[in-house]
């Protein structure tokens, strides 16, 4: 029995569907690149800026990142990682604060928290700890990649500028991505996910896949599939060994970065935008034609995969934090041609969902929008930036029904409240009806559901007879997509 009580719930998944009754499909949405809301043009950032993530904190968004003073095309060798600060009042429009902690070029007038004389390190990632039992001198933790430990470790914060730094979490792993970690209130446990590598074919837990992979020869590391692993604590310093993520049948394909966070309108759902890197063996005819051959021949002399692999993005998501649903049609693909895209580098968006007000209309609904860096990490182009993309809120999957009725049938649930409000969208010849059965055969039906709204409220009489029962829900539906549903009070 799936008990909703007065939660959203979302169909990312099917795990509210009866698949066997329901004729509707489970149809996933992509966003829309919007404007450049961030450019890195300060000269501690030219050589390259990646990694962002950004949270909501007390009226502002607080956003970490790295910024890279000499770039890998250069000398890969000489690459200087600082980690930058950046704030927003809106996640749209954002400043670099002068903190006056790092010297640059004689000046500590720069947004710099941690440079090359705290440590060598790479992969830094922040987030607030709203674990009742926190430290205040650890309000805020960090996570980065120790370069001569080969290591995860640990950072505190008390004000989430000045970092110290902490112990190792775990050395069984490679790391050399963005791993993030969050406490998760429901489960009152620390979520852990990291970068692992296996060879293919081998997903077994107890693989001696090599705990330090970056000790490995690049052409024998690359022969391995990069992957995302999953650790979990009670007090944030002593870890379970890592663990495949579960994909179910999916193919087991490289995974980049995992950007895995709770989704604030149901954080019960975790929701993931991994990074996809494909790697192409050889050079081919398309690479003749394909934007900038000339820089990714400069790269392939470099290293071959430098400029034979391309990456893009999907989306997945998970109810435990473990087994994830993920759909392997891109959710960001590279786009239209250009001299600085269609490589390694493309579609890492920043770890981070911003409540945004509509582009359009100031009584409209507000939107989702996300943050990708463009202009590749591994070329010399002027200024590396963010842009801005949008999607509906709850709007990563929905089930369709196009221009022939369809049926959507939930498993037997309960709920709490007297009202019904949806995440609907349909055409002006589109509808839907909703039913609500109990398990004793009384039922109710709504009018004639048509609009487009993020919390529609359906036209029941009331529902509070079936508050609290065993029930099962109807939607008869055409030309329309229902992306999410709460019971609630009025």
């Amino acid at each position: 029995m799936i008990k909703l009580d007065s939660r959203r719930e979302c169909f990312f998944d099917d795990f509210l569907i009866d698949t066997s009754k329901t004729t509707a499909q489970l149809l996933t949405h992509k966003p829309t690149p919007c404007e450049i809301v961030f450019s890195h043009d300060s000269a501690w950032e030219l050589g390259g800026s990646t990694y962002h993530n950004f949270f909501y904190d007390d009226g502002i968004y607080r956003m970490y990142y790295l910024g890279i003073r000499t770039d890998f095309v250069d000398d890969p060798n000489k690459r200087v990682i600082n980690v930058c600060y950046a704030e927003s009042a809106d996640g749209l429009n954002w400043v670099k604060p002068k903190l006056g902690i790092c010297e640059f070029n004689g000046s500590k007038d720069n947004n710099i928290i941690l440079d090359e004389h705290f440590m060598r390190f790479d992969c830094f990632y922040v987030f607030k700890d709203t674990n009742p039992s926190c430290r205040p001198d650890q309000k805020y933790k960090a996570v980065g990649l120790d370069f001569e430990k080969k290591a995860l470790i640990s950072f505190y914060s008390s004000d989430g500028t000045h970092f110290e730094r902490g112990d190792i979490i775990t050395d069984k792993g490679a790391f050399d991505t963005l791993n993030v970690v969050f406490w998760d209130e429901e489960k009152e446990i620390y979520r852990g996910y990291i970068r692992g590598f296996h060879l293919p074919g081998d997903l077994e837990e107890n693989d001696e896949y090599d705990d330090k992979p970056l000790m490995l020869p690049d052409a024998e590391r690359n022969e391995r599939i990069r992957d995302i692993r999953y650790i979990e604590s009670k007090d944030f310093v002593n870890w379970t060994k890592p663990r495949h993520l579960d994909f179910g049948s999916k193919p087991d394909i490289p995974l980049y970065t995992n950007c895995i966070s709770k989704y604030p309108r149901a954080p019960h759902i975790m929701v993931g935008f991994p990074t996809r890197y494909i790697e192409r063996k050889e050079w081919t005819a398309c690479f003749d034609e394909l934007c900038g051959k000339e820089t990714r021949l400069e790269r392939v002399k470099i290293e071959r995969r430098l400029g034979l692999a391309i990456t893009d993005c999907v989306f997945m998501t998970s109810r435990d934090g473990v087994h994830f649903t993920r759909y392997d049609d891109a959710y960001l693909r590279p786009g239209t041609e250009h001299l600085t895209n269609w490589r390694y580098g493309d579609c890492y968006p920043a770890i981070g969902l911003i409540n945004s007000a509509s582009r359009y209309y100031t009584d409209a609904d507000s939107e989702l929008s996300m943050l990708c860096h463009e202009k590749a990490l591994f070329d010399n182009v002027p200024v590396k930036q963010l842009r801005r993309y949008v999607i509906r809120q709850d709007g990563f999957c929905s089930m369709h029904a196009g221009e022939k009725e369809e049926l959507v049938v939930t498993k037997p649930f309960t709920f709490e409240g007297d009202t019904l409000y949806a995440n609907i969208s349909t055409s002006a010849a589109g509808y839907m009806y909703f039913e609500i059965k109990s398990s004793d055969g009384k039922a109710i039906k709504s009018c004639e559901m048509f609009g487009d709204s993020i919390d529609k409220k359906i036209g029941f009489s009331d529902l509070s007879e079936f508050s609290g029962k065993e029930v099962v829900m109807n939607v008869r539906m055409k030309d329309a997509d229902l992306y999410s549903i709460k019971f609630q009070n009025g």
